[in-house]
């Protein structure tokens, strides 16, 4: 069973119209959010979007100008934080070192005046459930960037707290130890069934971690959905640029299910565009379809002859940089797994044809 389940009915995180000013600027426009009891939900967006301050405003370390907050059907809106039920752990670890990590993990159940022999198991417990167990007697400084990490999250559990609140723990560890420990929060976060909202700035972290991903941006939420939602459909443009790597497209509607861009009509999967319209096309470049034969697909939809420009080696996968031939049509990214580049000969200088997908080509905003 969850370590916090409840009974209580609707949704264990509703925040309404929260707006924060910091003198002249707005840092939060009306923000409205859900959050179900259990999920994982991330803030994510660039530096100064705003979700630190929604985070720090939830925990009461920041008072907001305007609106409500209601935790699992209490209104703590303007409740000190020391009065909110909350675990959090921050970038920087903030362990006391001084302290054992026996200590530190049992600081907060100390404060709370819990029995010696509770404390003792609830430490215990909580070293060996972060892969520790052997670490009390040691403190901070003598262990790695990680295992600390670990630590203050055992901390933030030790009071068995109705909500997590994970301020960037990852962002100060090596590209090995953020993979590794990304997949260790998650586990546990599903296996103790605790609330977690976690902020981030890394889009491959809230893509593999998140519930549902909240996509902010100057202050407001731009989208709210499950990772694949707003990596596959985003709302905005925004949404689709901060969200992975997309090919935009400028052209003017040409009827009712077509735009043309560079002199080339592409068919849409859809019947509804104003002709003559301003509109810009939106489509990942892993949804553009290579053919190393030019005379592939000749005369069908969205098929046109391109030249390899570049190719760019990132591992697994090879993005190439098309040159589209004999029409003004923009440059475009396109996504190849590594092994289809060495058996096609997709090299610079390379003739191919390529295929735009009317199902992946997006109009948004």
């Amino acid at each position: 069973m969850a370590e916090n389940a409840r009974s209580s009915e609707g949704p264990y995180l509703r925040l309404t119209g929260i707006a924060k000013s910091f003198g002249r600027f707005q840092a939060l426009h009306g923000i409205d959010l859900a959050i179900e009891r259990g999920e994982l939900v991330t803030f994510l967006g660039p530096s100064g979007c705003g979700k630190t301050t929604l985070l720090r405003i939830v925990a009461g370390l920041e008072a907001q100008d305007w609106g409500t907050i209601v935790q699992d059907g209490r209104d703590i809106s303007r409740l000190p934080a020391i009065r909110r039920d909350y675990g959090i752990v921050f970038q920087s670890y903030a362990l006391f070192p001084n302290l054992t990590i026996h200590a530190n993990v049992a600081y907060g159940l100390v404060n709370r005046r819990k029995g010696r022999s509770e404390i003792e198991r609830r430490v215990a417990e909580l070293l060996k459930l972060v892969g520790l167990p052997d670490s009390g007697a040691k403190y901070p400084g003598q262990l790695s960037g990680g295992q600390q990490q670990r630590i203050a999250l055992a901390r933030a559990l030790a009071s068995a707290p109705g909500l997590l609140l994970l301020d960037e723990p990852l962002s100060a560890l090596d590209a090995l130890e953020r993979l590794r420990l990304r997949g260790e929060i998650r586990a546990l976060q599903q296996r103790l069934g605790v609330t977690t909202i976690l902020v981030t700035h890394d889009q491959e972290e809230a893509l593999s971690m998140a519930d549902r991903i909240v996509v902010m941006n100057a202050g407001r939420i731009e989208q709210v959905g499950s990772p694949r939602a707003v990596y596959e459909t985003p709302a905005t443009p925004f949404a689709a640029d901060f969200i992975g790597k997309i090919n935009v497209l400028p052209g003017v509607a040409a009827g009712r299910d077509r735009v043309r861009v560079g002199g080339r009509a592409l068919l849409l999967a859809r019947n509804d565009l104003i002709e003559g319209s301003a509109v810009k096309l939106y489509l990942r470049p892993e949804d553009v379809v290579v053919h190393r034969d030019p005379a592939t697909g000749q005369g069908a939809a969205n098929t046109l002859a391109a030249q390899v420009a570049k190719v760019e080696f990132l591992g697994a996968f090879c993005v190439l940089g098309l040159a589209p031939e004999g029409t003004d049509f923009p440059a475009l990214s396109a996504n190849v797994p590594r092994h289809a580049v060495d058996a096609g000969g997709l090299e610079p200088g390379a003739h191919i044809a390529i295929t735009l997908p009317p199902a992946a080509l997006r109009i948004l905003g």
